[in-house]
């Protein structure tokens, strides 16, 4: 097999954050942490230079639920070997990278100009090993003989401080029409075993690719992309995959279409974000949704008289009276938050749920559950 990506990075394996499989445990796996390691509470303040939105269509959604236990995902393909599994005190589920190898979620074979991709990135040990993430056109996305990256691509490495260290690094590449064009690197903190999970969001714009690692832009790179590349493929790499560095995703999200949301609320009286993200059967906003709330709440600030009914939706698991009444929880969530954190004044809000009974999509798949998970902003 020839090698898919040529990394100039060493990575050296020490001791540090060491997963533990206890058979007994239901086959979870445990978490034994450093004396040092601190994690990183989540706060919407934190995010105030936040401006990644998300696209306005769920096309792909991966939270391993269908999947089993110990099990390679349908729906993905390797030229290694990978599983689901649990984790003792993290939520959901996640795929194990087991086998330094190349992973492609098979969301689509054509990304378009505008799309974006998150994913939530977990370090089973904090050891000075990395992970990459590249948007590629591959040669052949069946085959995985033909995962050479020789034609257009932009390269994320996400190496991980070494075990005690406050400072990890990132690398970018950009090859276009088969010649590398640009590299560059940069250092964060935000790979540090003090934030961990780690929430990666990346946003394609035609040539212009940004990535975010929580709430800090790490990447803007105008002309990432070759304006004749057709991406067909993300693709995950790791160059060590071993009993003292281990890699976990989970909760992966490609939505497509611009939002606009100015538009929408002045011109079709609706806005639909699926950009406003909860903890699960929880009413309680993840920090990540900031630039969404950021977006409405300017189009008010701009439009004083403007008063809108904040609508919140969920899918068809659970009780229906469940799902009823965390849907209007969460509507009164997003009012609370854009009043106490943007300013927007309360008369302005109303609020409703609607449960699961509105559903935009069909719920037997997860991007379907994924799109009727949502909040509408109508205006009055």
């Amino acid at each position: 097999m020839k090698s898919i990506f040529f990394l100039s990075a060493v990575f050296v394996v020490l001791t540090g954050l060491l997963p533990h499989s206890d058979k007994n445990n239901g086959g979870k796996y445990q978490f034994i942490l450093n004396a040092d390691t601190i994690p990183a509470s989540a706060n919407i303040k934190a995010y105030s230079k936040y401006d990644f939105v998300p696209g306005e269509k769920v096309i792909g959604f991966e939270d391993f639920s269908t999947g089993s236990i110990g099990d390679f995902p349908v729906g993905w393909n390797t030229n290694g070997a990978g599983e689901i599994v649990t984790i003792e005190g993290k939520p959901g589920r996640w795929l194990w990278l087991t086998k330094p190898s190349v992973f492609v979620p098979e969301f689509t074979d054509k990304y378009p100009e505008d799309f974006t991709f998150e994913f939530d990135l977990l370090h089973g040990i904090i050891n000075g090993g990395g992970i990459s993430v590249a948007l590629v056109q591959l040669d052949n996305i069946e085959q995985p003989q033909h995962w050479t990256l020789s034609g257009n691509r932009i390269h994320f490495q996400l190496n991980n401080a070494n075990t005690g260290g406050k400072t990890g690094d990132s690398k970018s590449t950009v090859r276009k029409n088969s010649e590398n064009e640009t590299a560059n690197s940069i250092s964060t903190d935000l790979l540090s075993d003090a934030y961990n999970p780690l929430h990666v969001s990346i946003w394609r714009q035609k040539e212009r690719v940004r990535v975010y690692l929580n709430q800090e832009k790490i990447w803007d790179i105008p002309k990432g992309l070759a304006k004749e590349a057709k991406l067909n493929a993300i693709v995950f790499y790791v160059t060590y995959a071993e009993a003292t560095v281990q890699h976990y995703l989970g909760n992966l999200r490609l939505a497509i279409g611009a939002p606009d949301t100015r538009n929408k609320l002045l011109t079709q009286n609706k806005w639909v974000t699926h950009g406003i993200l909860f903890d699960v059967n929880s009413a309680n906003i993840k920090p990540e949704s900031y630039g969404t709330l950021k977006e409405i709440a300017n189009v008010l600030k701009e439009n004083a008289d403007m008063k809108v009914k904040i609508v919140g939706h969920t899918d068809a698991d659970g009780a229906d009276a469940a799902n009823l009444d965390l849907s209007k929880r969460r509507a009164a969530s997003v009012k609370t938050t854009l009043a106490k954190e943007f300013g927007i004044d309360e008369s302005r809000m109303d609020t409703d749920g609607k449960g699961e009974s509105q559903p935009i999509d069909k719920n037997d798949s997860p991007a379907g559950k994924a799109n009727n998970r949502r909040v509408e902003f109508i205006k009055l």
